[in-house]
């Protein structure tokens, strides 16, 4: 095992494979507050372009398993330094996208290609500290995740509103590069041991048939009538046939993609549903908000990144003190703590009303933060409790597989609620109105402003979709809120877990 690299070459090394993981997150959220913009530009519904995010996620999902078998088979360095030079390239191509199918195509590639990008960096940047900084190195890496997601909306809204959507995807190309040649330069000689490997090419193409399936359905079926369509009845069949037979490959497979053997642990099973519904629900409240913001509050893409921003400067501020609590105190009581923050957060939300200010948009995100400065932390602690060393890439391989492939489902999942509580309250206040005395008020008093008889229709009836929006809104913030609270309960279904630090040693 080779010396931890020291001072400069420490820093410039570890800033780019920061840098490197930074990229990655930031491009699972960074088009969330510009998908209307993008839309608009490319002529289609904002409906569709929801596409934009989950076809990313889910093919870094997918790609995550391979992960394991890449870096034995041609080394950590060669892998990542390889993943971050291909996503240069997707991100460059995603930018000159000339249609909507164009630009999802290059958003796979860029999520299949990012797949070695997080485990890659976090591996590299361990083996450069010395032991004693290992804590150090695992802050430095939580941190980019953290940061990420939520600096993603606040560059994306700035980018989409002062210049063309494009460069949210092309500004990772000089960054990218540097990543590259800095890593390459001064990790190529710290090459990982390398040798020949059997892939599991049928478990691999199960999982992205099952995967994909399931995500298409979700997508298409908001728009096709669900299972009233034939298209969405055959991939719900496809979905769950290709994950029954995944599942029975995998446990018979002498070298499976990936190893389910792991959900034998108590703490990796139930940690692993309680980290993955967590992390769903947190994906699909950063993907509405911004949404709804622009879309019926009136906010630009600009305004909507930076109402996220309490959150990310909370999550900073706070991890490093999470980070000494880790060793300290039970990861139980931390993963509890996170859930009810979170589960507060979008309880405030859910008091939302038609004159809410900035400032009540950004308070209950500052909330938010409290809950991410410990959340990915004390539930890596739990999943991860006891996993034998030999165990770990795959471990943790199967983990950000399970969280990010959760994330993206439930991206689909929140739009069609959020389209179909919307409907039902628009015709529940349709009924209420009806044709009755505050109907005609309304109409006689923007008449009075000078508007015709059917303008005035049209503000009204514009007042009442704002209203049914807001009030699907509030429902999901709401049903968001009392999840948590369940997820708190399955957390102490776990045993209690040793500190983080062994598994970041052993890995």
């Amino acid at each position: 095992m080779q010396a931890p690299l020291t001072g400069g070459k420490l820093g410039l090394v570890a800033f780019a494979l920061a840098l490197g993981t930074f990229m990655m997150v930031l491009d699972t959220t960074i088009a969330n507050v510009s998908l209307t913009t993008i839309a608009g530009n490319l002529g289609v519904s904002s409906d569709n372009s929801t596409w934009i995010i989950t076809a990313f996620a889910v093919a870094n999902g997918v790609a995550v398993p391979l992960t394991g078998w890449l870096m034995g088979r041609f080394g950590v360095v060669r892998t990542f330094c390889t993943a971050v030079a291909l996503f240069t390239l997707a991100s460059f191509l995603c930018g000159i996208a000339w249609s909507l199918q164009s630009l999802i195509f290059f958003r796979i590639l860029q999520g299949a290609v990012s797949g070695p990008m997080m485990p890659g960096s976090q591996a590299l940047l361990i083996s450069v500290f010395p032991p004693d900084k290992r804590s150090t190195a695992l802050g430095v890496w939580s941190m980019t995740t953290l940061v990420g997601p939520v600096m993603g909306p606040i560059l994306g809204g700035y980018i989409s509103d002062n210049y063309h959507w494009s460069w949210i995807f092309l500004i990772n190309v000089p960054f990218g590069i540097f990543t590259a040649l800095v890593c390459w330069n001064g990790l190529k000689s710290r090459e990982t041991p390398t040798r020949k490997l059997p892939i599991d090419t049928v478990g691999l193409g199960l999982l992205v048939t099952w995967v994909g399936a399931l995500q298409i359905m979700l997508d298409l079926g908001k728009n096709a009538d669900w299972f009233n369509d034939p298209a969405i009845c055959v991939l719900a069949v496809i979905a769950v046939i290709g994950f029954l037979a995944w599942v029975i490959w995998e446990l018979t497979d002498a070298n499976p993609a990936v190893d389910l053997s792991l959900f034998k642990s108590r703490n990796f099973a139930i940690g692993n549903i309680a980290f993955c519904l967590g992390y769903a629900v947190f994906f699909a409240n950063i993907l509405i908000l911004p949404l709804w913001l622009q879309t019926q509050v009136g906010y630009t893409a600009t305004w909507a990144g930076l109402i996220a921003a309490p959150s990310g400067m909370v999550a900073v501020v706070l991890s490093p003190f999470a980070a000494r609590l880790s060793g300290k105190v039970d990861a139980r009581i931390l993963a509890t703590i996170s859930f009810l923050a979170f589960g507060l957060s979008y309880w405030m939300r859910s008091g939302y009303t038609p004159s809410a200010s900035a400032y009540d948009f950004m308070l209950p995100l500052a909330v938010q933060g409290v809950a991410m400065s410990i959340f990915f932390l004390s539930m890596l602690t739990i999943s991860l409790d006891k996993i034998p060393p030999q165990q770990l890439p795959s471990a943790t391989g199967l983990s950000n597989f399970a969280r990010i492939v959760a994330g993206s489902f439930a991206a689909s999942i929140i739009t069609t609620a959020w389209d179909r509580r919307e409907a039902l309250h628009q015709s529940r206040l349709a009924e209420t109105i009806g044709q009755g005395m505050p109907l005609q008020m309304a109409f006689q008093s923007l008449q009075k402003l000078g508007m015709t008889s059917t303008q005035a229709a049209g503000a009204v009836t514009r007042q009442m979709v704002q209203q049914a929006y807001l009030l699907a809104s509030t429902d999901l913030f709401r049903l968001s809120a009392w999840l948590c609270v369940g997820l708190t309960i399955i957390v102490w279904f776990t045993r209690r877990p040793g500190a983080i630090s062994g598994h970041v040693a052993a890995d």
